[in-house]
């Protein structure tokens, strides 16, 4: 009967469907099983957190342009500790987030014990208005989370100069923006904290990681010692360290818990995944924005929104936006993807509005969904489709093709 009913609601999983036009490939390559294989043939090889965590680090904290990395076992986790670590330093209060963004970053706000406050989004750079989200400050509010849509720049000078002027912290969600830019500069370096995620489907995977990076060195410490337990002897600092051990001299200055946390440590082997594939991140960054901007070219601009803010974009996933809202027209656009073997994800990132998700709904105070109406829209008329670095301009052209006003009569 369950099966029945979602047959019937069209909500049927499709990770068992083969495509001709998958939604995400294999990134792991031959030169990075070699990397795996070498690092596995060391004498006394440590699989746990340790020499390779701290290269990867590193080299992620060099190419991004930040002092800090914390590597950690999701981009999910990410999320969790930078608002624990919020928490922590500045006590709980407001954050403003958007409707459309993934489902962690809203819950991370939630069980850090803080209020999330939503705000509508931009159409064209797929994030939170930025006059919005200034109207939305209260004395209350402690940061903006702010998530970089599918490779797009969510930023503006007014929102930056703003933020700086009142002293409210910006926390970037880039986990699906690796590379992109505003004015030149990487998102992921204006914030207190930014967040990424090297899930298998993104920029670059480590099968599953996340990374949270910063200038900050006192959250760099609060967030080392609480991806480990909470303890103490984990933090980068030797003042930290020392202070804990003679503050508290009844306890084994190894297992002191400075934190109720647990563990999101990821793994020697996710790092070694990292540091090889970061190699190849720039050209992939390149060949995506390449893709993008040809689909955006032959896309039909009557039915499709095609004005983004692509300036410094990179996109792991080609937007499709209906322009206006027809349940016929979108039927017919699925049709056509379906028939083509075309992988794709309604309602962009995370599945849509988050205000209509059950975790939102059964929360007091939660706001009407309909009161977003940009995110809304979204909701029912946009999708994701995979942006591979080894598409070709023939294959692009031909979904454009495809999804021409002729073909959607």
């Amino acid at each position: 009967m369950v099966n029945q009913v979602l047959l019937l609601s069209g909500v049927i999983s499709t990770m068992n469907k083969n495509y001709s036009w998958p939604l995400m490939h294999n990134a792991i390559l031959d030169q990075d099983r070699e990397e795996l294989i070498k690092f596995l043939q060391e004498p006394n090889v440590r699989l746990t957190n340790g020499k390779m965590v701290r290269k990867f680090e590193k080299a992620w904290s060099n190419w991004l342009g930040m002092e800090y990395s914390v590597f950690v076992n999701s981009g999910s986790s990410a999320n969790d500790l930078t608002m624990m670590a919020l928490k922590e330093i500045y006590g709980s209060g407001e954050v403003i987030v958007p409707p459309l963004t993934w489902v962690s970053d809203i819950s991370s706000v939630i069980r850090a014990g803080h209020e999330p406050i939503f705000v509508d989004i931009n159409p064209n750079s797929l994030a939170m208005n930025s006059d919005s989200i200034l109207r939305a400050i209260t004395p209350r509010t402690k940061a903006v989370f702010l998530t970089h849509v599918l490779g797009l720049d969510g930023l503006t000078d007014d929102l930056l100069n703003e933020l700086s002027s009142q002293k409210i912290l910006l926390i970037e969600d880039v986990c699906e923006s690796h590379g992109a830019t505003h004015n030149g500069k990487k998102l992921g370096t204006f914030g207190w904290a930014s967040n990424f995620s090297f899930y298998f489907a993104h920029h670059i995977t480590t099968i599953e990681g996340g990374m949270i990076s910063t200038n900050d060195s006192r959250v760099y410490d609060v967030l080392r010692m609480m991806r480990s337990h909470g303890l103490v002897r984990e933090a980068d600092s030797d003042t930290t360290r020392k202070e804990y051990s003679l503050s508290y001299p009844d306890l084994n200055s190894e297992f002191i818990f400075a934190y109720a946390s647990h563990n999101m440590r990821s793994t020697e082997i996710n790092a070694v995944l990292g540091i090889s594939q970061l190699q190849r991140l720039d050209n992939y960054i390149d060949q995506r924005r390449i893709n993008f901007e040809i689909f955006l070219a032959n896309l039909d601009s009557e039915i499709f929104q095609t004005d983004f803010k692509i300036e410094g974009n990179s996109n792991y996933a080609l937007i499709l936006i209906l322009k206006d809202a027809s349940m016929d027209l979108r039927e017919k656009v699925e049709k056509i993807l379906n028939h083509d073997g075309i992988e794709y994800r309604r309602g962009l990132a995370g599945g849509g509005n988050q205000l209509r998700q059950p975790y939102l709904r059964k929360l007091k105070g939660t706001p009407d969904p309909t009161k977003f109406p940009v995110t809304d829209h979204m909701h029912f008329y946009g999708w994701y489709i995979g942006n591979n670095p080894d598409l070709t301009p023939e294959i692009i052209i031909k979904l454009c093709n495809s999804l021409s006003k002729e073909n959607l009569k």
